[in-house]
């Protein structure tokens, strides 16, 4: 009896969680220049999701590259994110560029003009994947902006 009853519960507990979709991604915010020395500029954004579900997952970022004046600069690599359940949550994307990698024969003029204009034209685009009891999907980023440098 006891047995049946323990089983009684663990359905219950399973069948009461709720997985409805994937969580939703919202999108990056606060792009920004974190420091610029002489060997590094360094950025940060955050990848904004909301978790409608009752349970959790994991999410990790895969071939997320970014681009800087339309040249591939870095590779984001993050290790596994827990995602909270039924609610908004931010992941920290943060990426340290060398700056003799911005600099490029065919590309000399632009980055002396984004530097004289302080601005930099930045863009994420890769893939973050999601999972949760087995259940597996990506989200396709894709975001460019232009931001604000600070010498």
């Amino acid at each position: 009896m006891k047995r049946f009853g323990l089983i009684v519960i663990s359905c219950i507990l399973f069948f009461g969680c709720k997985i409805k979709e994937k969580p939703e991604f919202l999108g990056l915010n606060k792009i920004k220049v974190v420091n610029v020395d002489s060997q590094n500029i360094t950025l940060s954004a955050d990848a904004l999701f909301k978790n409608p579900n009752d349970v959790g997952g994991i999410l990790k970022t895969k071939g997320l590259k970014v681009f800087v004046n339309e040249k591939k600069v870095a590779n984001i690599v993050s290790e596994e994110f827990d995602v909270p359940s039924k609610n908004e949550f931010t992941i920290p994307l943060v990426v340290s560029i060398a700056t003799d990698s911005l600099v490029d024969k065919n590309n000399l003029g632009s980055l002396l003009g984004s530097l004289i204009s302080q601005r930099l034209k930045v863009r994420y685009q890769g893939e973050i994947n999601y999972k949760v009891l087995g259940f597996s999907s990506a989200y396709n980023i894709d975001e460019e902006r232009i931001i604000k440098v600070k010498l």
